[in-house]
């Protein structure tokens, strides 16, 4: 009896740095994993495109307005409506003052946004989804709902929260902001109907310039009663001051003059014209100081009434300017006519600041010239003279009042002038036309970084499926892959015999009745690897790392094959807790190689043919607990010694390694082991530690069979040992 021979010693090969992935590798992942690229980029752009339809289409109207102040401002009411100069800031705050709730507020009762789902939750109908929960929620419940309380009827801001939710949703619909460096300020509104969107633009523009208007006429109006109470105030006082006057004349004795004397009645004449002497001056003055600051118009009609026609041309020109080019004849005129309309209104002006200064230098010698006479008349001023200038100053007195009196009811007939003439500090420069296609959502933008993304993530769940692959071949061809892994060669890719093309028949008869097949050819390649191995090795175990490999379809097949190929060849099922190849074949519940090992049963007994091949077998026979001691008999060492002598090719089909013992020792007597694993489901862990069991037992592990390859999804990779499925090789093989 020959002991099995030792295993030969396999050294791992040393480390080698792996090569950086080539762009024809990079394709042939790609390839490999198409299925799953595929899916990732569809299934993304599909979700995008299904979302992008589900969601409702929002509308975007954009209006603009400038903001231009009023630059002329009578001196008199520069304190109330003065405008400073336009700065960013100032435009920041006009663009505050558009988007604040105290102009939404208008709009949005104008256009009826309260009652509007999109801006009022409270308007909304629920969802399917919404309705199945309130109603799984009345269902199921266990207490009954509370009922929200009822809210008071209280008016005011801050007091109705729906209001305010309604108003700040209307606010962040709302966008306004100037367009940069200019005094153009823009507004746009986002809405789900493009003509509410237009109509919310134009109106809360509408509101904005009115609210500026107005806020000008009451300012005017303020003055205006303010002004009107002073000159009533003042009328009061001249009529007060004249009636002291007349009595104090009447108690000095000043009314009747004869009486008084000459002197007395000089000495009166010549104060009060003195006192008027100076009144004068004062008016005088006056009428020179409001002159010389530019309110020339305020004494003279004339200027006012060319200042009047300047700013009406200079309007006109404006208005010109906004519809017709700088050059056009119209404006050339205009500007010649506003500019000797200028010139005139400077030429009055510096007229009347001439006459009023004329007029202060003559009442100012007057007074110094009555002055004079008064001083040379008061040598005999006696107690009606004391008298008399007493009355005097209260005369003058008297006609200062008068004097402001004149001037308050002058500023009130410019302030009318002001009102009649005074315009918007903004207008429309675009009004907001309902706009066509919708500003959200952009489908095509998004559509097309949902594809782009969809991209991405299929190449990134290829890069995962191939990071995360343990399986053989993994991210390698078959061979690399158990040379890399296990450091064994690959003996065979055996493809996967499909449904479609077995028909009624079954695998393992595949081998017998389609001869010239790939399938057959692979087998045919897994007996050459052996033959042309130094040992040529008879007895061979067909094992693998855990069940469902293939492992019994390898071995009968492998059996079939090298019996039509001329070798006399024999099958013994070793795997005694779960048989095959009896059932296989045919002859389930007679005696085997376990009846044979005990004695109970002769040699010719448990030998079978294969009606197909006649391919000599061996079944497992009666199974019990001595299993293992019988493949570790005297018996089995012995039988595989004969055997050996009497055939070609000794298969011996075992239990999976991983599994059972008995392969161990199976493996141990045979003098070459064949592991099978399948192809892309057998992690190389498991093959690792299945080939580190067998070789800790001296078995000799020749090489790994990779099984039910598909042949399709191989030839796809690209790698240089899927020429098996090459259609160039078609001719040689016959399905």
């Amino acid at each position: 009896m020959r002991e099995p021979a030792a295993p030969p010693m396999i050294l791992p090969a040393p480390p080698n740095p792996a090569p950086p992935p080539s762009a024809r590798a990079l394709f042939a992942v790609l390839r490999r994993r198409l299925a799953a690229f595929l899916a990732c980029a569809t299934l993304i752009p599909a979700l995008a495109a299904l979302a992008l339809h589900r969601l409702p289409p929002r509308y975007t109207a954009t209006g603009t307005l400038i903001y231009e102040p009023d630059a002329f401002k009578p001196r008199q009411m520069q304190s109330i409506l003065r405008t400073g100069r336009i700065t960013a800031a100032v435009m920041a705050s006009q663009a505050q003052v558009l988007s604040g709730l105290r102009l939404i507020e208008p709009m949005a009762a104008r256009l009826h946004l309260f009652r509007d789902p999109a801006f009022n939750p409270a308007r909304r109908r629920p969802g399917h989804l919404a309705r199945v929960w309130n109603w799984l929620r009345a269902r199921f419940a266990r207490a009954p709902p509370i009922p929200p309380p009822v809210r008071q009827n209280r008016t005011g801001p801050g007091l109705d929260p729906d209001r305010d939710q309604v108003l700040l949703a209307i606010q962040r619909a709302l966008i306004v902001h100037p367009v940069g460096a200019s005094r153009v300020l823009s507004v746009s509104f986002t809405a789900d109907d493009p003509v509410l969107a237009a109509a919310a633009v134009n109106t809360l523009m509408d509101i904005y310039i009115r609210g500026t208007l107005g806020a000008k006429y009451r300012a005017v109006h303020k003055a205006r009663t303010w002004l009107e109470t002073r000159a009533a105030s003042l009328r009061f006082q001249v009529h007060r001051a004249a009636d002291r006057i007349a009595a104090y004349r009447a108690r000095a004795g000043l009314v009747r003059g004869v009486r008084a004397g000459l002197d007395t009645e000089q000495i009166s004449h010549l104060t009060a014209m003195l006192g008027e002497a100076r009144a004068a001056l004062a008016a005088a003055q006056g009428r020179r100081d409001a002159a010389s600051n530019g309110a020339a118009a305020a004494i003279a009609p004339s200027v006012a009434r060319l200042r009047a026609e300047r700013e009406a041309m200079a309007a006109a020109l404006q208005s010109l300017l906004t519809r017709l080019g700088p050059n056009h004849p119209d404006v050339l005129a205009l500007r010649q006519q506003l500019a000797a309309t200028t010139r005139a209104v400077a030429t009055e002006t510096a007229r009347v600041q001439a006459a009023t200064a004329a007029g202060v230098a003559a009442a100012r010698q007057r007074v110094a010239a009555l002055r004079t006479d008064l001083i040379h008349a008061r040598a005999g001023i006696d107690r009606n003279a004391r008298a008399e200038i007493t009355l005097r100053a209260m005369e003058r007195d008297a006609a200062v009042k008068r004097t402001l009196l004149v001037r308050i009811l002058e500023r009130l007939q410019e302030l009318g002038q002001q009102a009649a003439v005074e315009v918007p500090d903004a207008h429309e420069v675009s009004l907001a036309l309902p706009p066509i296609a919708p500003s959200f959502p952009r489908t095509v933008p998004l559509l097309a970084a949902a594809i782009a993304f969809g991209m991405l993530f299929g190449l990134f769940a290829v890069y995962l499926l191939e990071l995360t692959d343990t399986t053989l071949p993994g991210g390698l061809p078959g061979s690399e892959a158990v040379r890399a892994a296990l450091h064994r060669p690959c003996v065979a890719l055996i493809p996967e015999v499909r449904r479609r093309r077995l028909g009624r028949l079954r695998v393992e008869d595949y081998v017998a009745l389609r001869p010239l097949s790939a399938f057959a050819e692979q087998l045919r390649g897994l007996r050459a690897a052996l033959w042309l191995s130094g040992e040529r090795p008879r007895a061979i175990a067909i094992t693998a790392a855990r069940p469902a490999e293939g492992k019994t379809t390898v071995a009968l097949a492998l059996g079939r094959s090298a019996v039509l190929s001329g070798e006399r060849a024999i099958l013994l099922d070793c795997d005694l807790r779960h048989p095959a190849i009896a059932g296989l074949l045919g002859s389930a519940g007679h005696a085997g190689l376990a009846d044979y090992l005990r004695g109970d049963a002769r040699w010719d007994e448990v030998v079978g043919k294969d009606p197909l091949t006649s391919l000599a077998y061996v079944g497992a026979g009666t199974t019990g607990a001595d299993g293992f001691g019988l493949f570790l008999s005297e018996a089995m060492l012995g039988l595989i010694q004969r055997l050996r002598e009497e055939f070609d090719l000794v298969l011996l089909d075992t239990p999976p390694a991983l599994a059972m013992s008995d392969t161990r020792v199976i493996a141990r007597i045979a003098d070459a082991t064949v592991l099978c694993a399948r192809w892309r489901r057998t992690p190389r862990e498991v093959v690792r530690a299945a080939i580190e069991l067998l070789e800790e037992s001296q078995a000799a592990v020749v090489g790994v069979a990779l099984t039910r390859v598909d042949a399709r999804d191989h030839a796809r990779s690209g790698y240089g040992d899927a020429a098996m499925v090459d259609p160039r090789s078609n001719r040689y093989v016959t399905e």
